[in-house]
């Protein structure tokens, strides 16, 4: 496998394909042609706000895509299609985040998920053997493919194997033949432009006894004698329609209307989604596929060809999953993930721009989430451009560029970092997620002036954070002066925030007097391990949904803000992010009635974290989870329900050290280190505890 010299930026624009085509075929998912064509007519561009919709939404088409390559990242690339589906279980929320929960027998990824949890192994989980034909061939598998295509560029034989590997979790037969095509395409996108030669390697990679290959022959033979994409497609409609194969959305005939519309489209990233989405049928799907397989092939200028795709998104995107702190993200960090991973399969070095900075802006355009506010004394001030230099370690920056910036004026650039206020309720399913900002962790920036600007301006950086009755509060860092031509670098250790979660973060810009001209911004990061203790506040609720539930039940009762309850197996809740890596959780704990319970610490998902548990067999236990318990140490403790202790977990490198009441339980080394960095949680085994507090600092020796 050959990493070509433009790999990264086209997995970017393969990325911001999948995007902007299922943003665009989300409103009217399920409809069919003859509803858009009487309600919509062609679907050129965005139609969200027509239909009164919000554009950048939860989605399983999205979540799933960028959460099941978590198989290769936690097992590499010879992962079994088991482990597949063991990164199912410490991902995915059961009824919660990442799928379509339609029930057993009605949503394949349903069906299989409930299989894996009652102990059938992939890729039995998702044979038709076990599920029958119909449920085994829906479309999930082809819907979940691009990153497998995206990170074996060129490589199509990869990419297939890959994806029949990942998809065998849930699907089977037709299913795994389109999830190869659709990946197989992908690969070969980044070294071929003709679209016949694309499908000749492609189709060669399945049986040719099989449907999915009969379609795409099929539908190029249409395409040689019909020049009329609508007649084709009622051709597509008799031959392989809904009425034809059973089910709720079935793969053959949304593969039918991709390769319809890639062959109409001649290659053109806006006529191509045009036709796919005005076909109908499974439209988020087939053209978030399509828009993939186009972005890579095409590269950014083939998506800024036609209208502004890109302005409306802003790269905002959620992957809604049990990996805490991932689900408010970018179009830019994914592509960054998804490219290391190529070039770890390829024998390279990842690339990690400006020293690893959260918001770098190193790509053609990207603007990583980043707006210019629009409140009273800000509307118009700024404006947002992604421009090249200006960098001291990169080569692209975001310029500021101020309008009318003048006394009692400010200039405000923000990015989420948590739920939004009006993303509280989805259309779909709900937006789970921790924050990624936290207190006592240093936000860091480095700005230039332009030498042009008429005169110099403060900049400070803030946060914004939910306070009572979830409205933001501000927060401001000092401010730094900087003339025009300087350069400055501001860092700000984050303030405690009542224990809310911090919803954005940014800079704000004021002048002394009328000033015009740019400031770049070169990035925007934040680092250090958080200090902050975590209690009931004043008001709101916004608090409680910055943890990421997977138990039963989780919420305040009395004056205890965390109570959790779990019927059967493990109720997990987490806060934090996957980047944590040393420090300290402490909690006040009570058990009512558990097997087990206590905190976590490094939790990277339902079944990765490390855990001090007080369980009912009169034991303290230090365990490590990894798809399965560990014992690390344990030891004799006289507790008893009902009764609050203090519990303490601290990890450093491999080192773990706990303690009970403020005794040390136990001193140990994780001789296999398979747990580096993760999130805190609190945790309980069939019954119910709850917690007073919960602090986390960094790790600082003896309590």
């Amino acid at each position: 496998m050959v990493v070509p010299e433009d790999y990264l930026e086209r997995v970017y624009a393969g990325v911001l394909g999948k995007l902007i085509g299922v943003y665009l075929g989300r409103p009217f998912e399920g409809w069919s042609h003859e509803r858009i064509q009487r309600e919509l007519g062609e679907v050129w561009y965005y139609v969200h706000e027509r239909l009164g919709r919000p554009l950048v939404v939860t989605d399983d088409d999205l979540s799933g895509t960028f959460t099941f390559v978590r198989a290769l990242e936690d097992y590499g690339p010879d992962f079994t299609p088991a482990e597949a589906g063991r990164t199912w279980l410490n991902y995915v929320i059961k009824e919660r985040t990442t799928l379509w929960w339609g029930g057993m027998g009605n949503s394949t990824e349903h069906t299989a998920f409930l299989r894996l949890l009652a102990g059938v192994p992939a890729p039995r989980s998702g044979s038709a053997e076990l599920n029958g034909r119909v449920v085994a061939e829906q479309i999930g598998a082809q819907i979940f493919v691009d990153c497998w295509g995206m990170v074996c560029p060129g490589d199509p034989e990869r990419a297939a194997d890959l994806a029949r590997r990942a998809a065998s979790v849930s699907h089977d037969g037709e299913a795994l033949h389109a999830a190869a095509v659709i990946a197989a395409l992908e690969a070969q996108a980044f070294v071929e432009r003709d679209l016949g030669r694309l499908l000749d390697v492609a189709s060669s990679l399945i049986p040719r006894d099989s449907t999915i290959h009969r379609v795409i022959q099929d539908v190029r033979s249409w395409r040689e004698a019909e020049p009329d994409w609508r007649r084709a497609r009622e051709l597509v409609e008799a031959r392989y329609g809904y009425g034809l194969f059973a089910g709720n959305c079935h793969v053959v005939p949304n593969h039918a209307l991709v390769i319809l519309a890639l062959l109409y489209g001649e290659g053109d990233f806006q006529r191509s989604l045009m036709i796919v989405n005005t076909c109908g049928w499974d439209t988020d799907c087939n053209s978030g596929n399509l828009g993939c397989i186009l972005g890579i092939r095409n590269g950014l200028a083939g998506l800024d060809a036609g209208p502004d795709w890109r302005g409306p998104v802003r790269d905002r995107l959620f992957v809604v999953s049990a990996a805490p702190g991932e689900a408010i993200t970018d179009a830019v960090r994914q592509a960054y993930r998804i490219a290391n991973l190529g070039r770890r399969l390829a024998g390279l070095q990842p690339i990690v721009p400006k020293g690893g900075a959260r918001y770098h802006f190193e790509l053609p355009g990207a603007q990583q989430g980043f707006e210019a506010e629009d409140s009273p004394d800000a509307r118009g001030v700024a404006e947002l451009e992604n421009v090249a230099g200006h960098s001291a370690h990169g080569g692209r920056s975001l310029a500021i560029h101020l309008r009318h910036l003048a006394p009692g004026r400010a200039a405000r650039v923000i990015a989420p970092t948590f739920i939004q206020p009006h993303e509280k309720e989805m259309p779909g399913y709900s937006l789970c997620s921790t924050p990624t900002l936290y207190p006592g962790q240093t936000v860091r920036a480095r700005l230039e002036a332009d030498a042009r600007n008429t005169g110099p301006v403060w900049v400070r950086p803030l946060v914004r954070h939910y306070s009572g009755g979830d409205q933001l509060a501000t927060l401001l860092g000092d401010p730094a002066l900087l003339p025009p031509g300087e350069a400055a670098e501001i860092g700000w250790c984050v303030p405690p925030t009542d224990s809310q979660p911090i919803a954005q973060v940014g800079l704000e810009v004021t002048a002394e007097r009328p000033c015009g001209g740019s400031i770049y911004l070169d990035y925007l990061t934040w680092d250090g391990e958080p200090e902050l203790l975590l209690t009931l506040p004043q008001g709101g609720g916004m608090w409680q949904r910055a943890w990421l539930s997977a138990a039963d039940q989780f919420g305040r009762w009395w004056d205890h803000p965390f109570r959790v309850s779990q019927g059967e197996g493990t109720g997990l809740v987490a806060h934090g992010t996957l980047e944590w890596r040393d420090y300290r959780v402490e909690a006040k704990v009570t058990v009512h009635m558990a097997r087990a319970a206590g905190i976590a610490a490094r939790v990277g998902g339902l079944r990765r974290y490390y855990a001090l548990l007080l369980c009912d067999d009169g034991m303290a236990r230090l365990v490590r989870c990894a798809d399965d318990w560990r014992v690390l140490a344990e030891a004799p403790l006289a507790w008893a329900t009902h009764r609050p202790y203090e519990l303490s977990l601290e990890v450093r490198g491999a080192r773990l050290r706990c303690w009970v009441a403020g005794s040390l339980l136990c001193d140990v080394e994780d001789e296999e280190h398979l747990l580096e960095r993760g999130a805190v949680g609190l945790l309980c085994q069939e019954g119910t505890m709850s917690a007073e507090w919960v602090r986390v600092s960094p790790a600082r020796g003896e309590p």
